[in-house]
């Protein structure tokens, strides 16, 4: 088991103390919040230990669960980095580009390992269908979400559309060729609502849409490739899987068949991948314990965070410009 410390003790830091403590891969040391009064009364309420000073935690443990606003994720990392410990840090990576390539550098220096929290890679809906998704050439994703202050300090891009950035580059094995994107801020100062275009050098085409002042919750993601359709939940976690094959030559009295204008049948058929219950934070959060003790690389490394908050930057640029 890992000794392990959390940064952080706000709604999300109470999800992740109470994951990693009832984990059999970690041994819960305690947490550190900056807000005395917060930690002292999480500490009442759940008995999990509040250090009132952040070195000592990272001192005394060997993994720091880095959960506070993404503005002080870099010093947390690096902190913690310089001080020889691994960092599960929530995502975005950092607040800039050029403070996650300087962890990319502490964490080759310091030979530690690094997983950044992007938690719909562990979607039970996500994982049953990726490996079914090969080369899509298109792809729509919507991500729209009730208005809630919380999270309205970063553009919806980084603090929404950067999950379904993340999920579509671990999919599509090319280069970003070109991004056209515009955003709106209605009731914050940063957008509320976004749509990107983003274009591969392979051909793949992905259309995002991400909002925050939605009237009901969306999380959908589109893939189209060659002789496939999936389409994945991330809300509901549910599947959809319509692929076409050559059509036999006598076609049963079911058999849905396609004919093109070149007389060329199809066949198409449904299927239905097992999805499997899950915690995803949980999965996650024992995935890099694994990559740890394992020396493994982890599910979602640091470069494939900076990757994800490189293109999120490059989108918000972009509407920017306009």
């Amino acid at each position: 088991m890992l000794n392990v410390g959390v940064l952080g003790a706000g709604h999300l830091g109470k999800i992740h103390l109470r994951l990693l403590n009832e984990s059999k891969k970690y041994n819960l040391v305690g947490f550190y919040d900056p807000d005395v009064i917060n930690g002292k009364k999480v500490e009442a309420e759940f008995g999990y230990t509040f250090f009132d000073n952040i070195n000592k935690l990272i001192d005394a443990v060997d993994v720091v669960d880095i959960v506070t606003p993404t503005l002080s994720h870099f010093e947390c990392a690096k902190k913690a980095m310089e001080k020889g410990k691994h960092v599960f840090i929530e995502k975005p990576i950092t607040n800039t580009l050029q403070e996650a390539e300087e962890l990319l550098l502490l964490e080759k220096k310091h030979q530690v390992k690094g997983q950044v929290g992007h938690v719909e890679r562990f979607n039970p809906a996500f994982m049953a269908v990726k490996e079914n998704i090969n080369n899509p050439m298109f792809i729509e994703t919507h991500r729209l979400a009730e208005f809630n202050p919380r999270g309205t300090d970063v553009p919806v891009v980084l603090d929404l559309m950067i999950h379904d950035i993340d999920a579509i580059l671990s999919v599509v094995q090319s280069e970003v060729k070109q991004i056209n994107a515009s955003g709106v801020s209605v009731i914050s100062n940063s957008p509320d609502i976004a749509n990107a275009r983003i274009e591969f050098e392979n051909g793949c085409v992905a259309n995002l849409t991400a909002s925050r002042i939605s009237l009901k919750n969306m999380r959908k993601s589109r893939f189209f490739q060659k002789d496939a359709y999936i389409a994945v939940d991330f809300l509901e976690k549910k599947v959809e899987v319509v692929k076409m094959k050559d059509a036999p030559e006598k076609p049963g009295d079911f058999d849905m068949i396609l004919q093109n204008a070149e007389g060329i049948k199809k066949q198409i058929y449904f299927e239905n991948p097992d999805i499997a219950t899950n915690n995803a934070i949980l999965d996650e959060l024992e995935t890099f314990a694994d990559a740890i003790n394992n020396n493994t690389v982890p599910v979602v490394s640091l470069e494939q965070g900076t990757r994800a908050l490189k293109v999120a930057l490059e989108v918000i640029a972009s509407f920017q410009k306009k």
